[in-house]
């Protein structure tokens, strides 16, 4: 019986050794994670506008190198990044010039689309620019896009994806609402304006995140990341007008694209 423990002993301390010596030891090789194939799509909320530090080589798409997709990245062991996401991109640019990198080993796509193709950009430059009642306006002809319009672009993109990437997990991003309401500026727009401008928020990231339950895929709301860092919030995480660089202007700031989105996309992916 002595003996018996004895090579017992001696086989399990041999085991451990080779083990050791291997690196495959059972915590070692249950922590290994599989590489992933990532592509990131979309607009200016994706390409990183308003972060700084972009690219030289994207040119006017102005990927930056602090925009989340970026910064998931070079957080995850991967097999291979694309990073196609453009500033001013609609739902036919993505469709168009961005799915490229897509392939059936593809595992992961993350997307924002939608704003422009709804006049993010137009709605905010009457609202800044014009009257209350123009502003007002301005926001319910884009509620009327979304309504009439949206649903069947958002499908020509997520069935594109799905055509080019039949097994990668989709996770489409949301926008913030811009504003906390009964806040700090004590200028620009009035607080009816931003009430509607926050309400437009919502109501596009609602048909957004319709479609895509629709196909089968993961929407992710940042609404709740960025609260209590809206403009008006004094920590903002968001740009408001900004006259020097006019693109920057209700884009997320780099602590925007670290604190808001990137979490938000990591708790999805």
């Amino acid at each position: 019986m002595k003996l018996s423990r004895a090579a017992a002993l001696s086989s399990s301390l041999l085991l451990g050794v080779v083990l050791a010596l291997s690196g495959a030891g059972p915590a070692q090789a249950g922590s290994t994670a599989p590489s992933v194939d990532y592509v990131a799509l979309g607009d200016s909320y994706s390409s990183g506008v308003g972060a700084g530090s972009y690219d030289s080589t994207s040119g006017n798409c102005k990927r930056s190198t602090r925009a989340y997709p970026r910064l998931w990245a070079n957080a995850h062991s991967l097999s291979s990044f694309a990073f196609t996401a453009c500033s001013g991109a609609r739902t036919g640019d993505v469709t168009g010039s961005q799915l490229g990198p897509l392939t059936s080993a593809t595992d992961l796509v993350s997307i924002t689309v939608g704003g422009n193709d709804a006049g993010f950009s137009d709605v905010m430059t009457t609202c800044v620019l014009q009257s209350e009642s123009s502003c007002l306006s301005r926001i319910a002809q884009a509620r009327a896009y979304v309504d009439s319009t949206l649903p069947g672009q958002l499908d020509s993109v997520y069935n594109a994806i799905r055509t080019r990437a039949p097994a990668a997990q989709v996770v489409v991003l949301g926008y913030p609402r811009f504003y906390k309401l009964n806040g700090s500026c004590a200028a620009g727009l009035s607080e009816n304006e931003r009430i509607a401008i926050n309400g437009a928020a919502d109501y596009l990231n609602a048909a957004i995140a319709k479609r895509a339950a629709d196909h089968g895929y993961d929407f992710a709301d940042v609404v709740p990341a960025f609260t209590g860092h809206e403009i008006c919030s004094g920590a903002a995480w968001l740009h408001s007008v900004n006259w020097l660089n006019i693109g920057d202007s209700y884009h997320p700031t780099a602590a925007g694209q670290s604190g808001g989105y990137l979490p938000v996309l990591t708790s999805h992916a």
